[in-house]
């Protein structure tokens, strides 16, 4: 007998359950072999731990999973053709939640281009050309740009106009201390014009 045989018989020797002539062969190889016989002291060693474990209650469920199991699997197989490799394919898209969401998002976008003054169409096949994408995209950037240029140029005209102001603001406190010493100021005296001071114009 060799080690590989023993292997295989080595459960039913330990039970007990081998017939004579089996386990008078396991016995002679067990003899000459010193690594089968530790195999067989581990062996002993863990049916006797086993035994003396308490029995452990199953869960409930377990029965019932274990029917649902065997009976799903007892089932015939339905041959695989492309419409249930479809249907597999297609399953989680069709789920209710991800078709909501689909739907959500599509109201949100048409929403969105509502407001955005988008014109609401049919689609072409000629507006998916990637040309024409590509052409709308660029002018829009352009005339983003070019509106958020002119929002900056006024904001700069509009800074010049109040810092000019608050100067000609300031320009007429500091004179208007000064008047009552000096006597009465005629009417079209430099001093009164805005903007001029010492000669200067701002």
């Amino acid at each position: 007998m060799k080690c590989s045989e023993l292997e295989i018989l080595i459960c039913d020797y330990v039970d007990g359950a081998l017939t004579a002539a089996e386990k008078a062969t396991v016995e002679l190889h067990l003899a000459v072999c010193g690594a089968c016989r530790e195999l067989v002291e581990d062996s002993r060693a863990a049916v006797s731990f086993m035994d003396r474990v308490p029995a452990v209650e199953p869960p409930a469920a377990l029965v019932n999973d274990i029917l649902f199991r065997a009976r799903r699997q007892a089932l015939p197989r339905q041959p695989k053709n492309v419409r249930t490799w479809l249907g597999k394919w297609f399953e989680p898209v069709l789920q209710p939640r991800f078709a909501m969401g689909m739907a959500m998002t599509i109201l949100s976008f048409s929403m969105l281009g509502r407001m955005a003054g988008i014109p609401a169409r049919q689609l072409k096949a000629s507006d998916l050309e990637p040309a024409r994408i590509w052409a709308a995209m660029e002018d829009k950037a352009q005339r983003a740009w070019d509106r958020t240029k002119k929002y900056y140029e006024s904001l700069r005209l509009v800074y010049e106009i109040q810092s000019t102001l608050n100067d000609w603001r300031g320009q007429e406190e500091t004179a208007a201390p000064a008047a009552p010493a000096e006597g009465p100021i005629e009417k079209n005296s430099p001093a009164d014009t805005p903007g001029k001071s010492n000669g200067g114009t701002r």
